[in-house]
């Protein structure tokens, strides 16, 4: 059974920065993609960062580009997001997610092609 355990997150100050970490287990961990997404009250979940199977590539959103950085680590089955220059519209529920297929090339932003989701971890940004 696939798990996604993320952790890392909490209360910081604008301009502040966090890093969200995502424990997986379940299945060959380096053969995924993985995703983040987020989700603000009354709002959608919305697509935060991609990084490809191998680590080679990573795709993000737009409100996020050069100020987010996600990487992975395939030795020990884990995926991060560092968050720099926060901002109070980052604040969220964040979410990792692991890719439906193996070996994907394109990275996706959509919530459909994820199978497997953690249970979320809370970043919250004060002016």
């Amino acid at each position: 059974q696939v798990q996604l355990v993320e952790s890392g997150g909490g209360l910081v100050q604008a301009g502040g920065s966090l890093r969200l970490s995502c424990a997986a287990s379940g299945r060959t961990f380096s053969n995924y993609a993985m995703g983040w997404f987020r989700q603000a009250p009354g709002k959608e979940r919305e697509f935060v960062a991609a990084i490809r199977w191998d680590g080679v590539g990573q795709s993000y959103a737009d409100s996020v580009k050069g100020r987010f950085t996600i990487s992975r680590d395939n030795a020990k089955n884990t995926v991060y997001l560092q968050m720099n220059s926060l901002k109070p519209e980052d604040t969220a529920v964040y979410y990792c997610a692991g890719d439906r297929i193996p070996w994907r090339l394109v990275l996706s932003g959509t919530n459909d092609a994820y199978a497997y989701w953690g249970q979320g971890t809370q970043v919250t940004v004060s002016s």
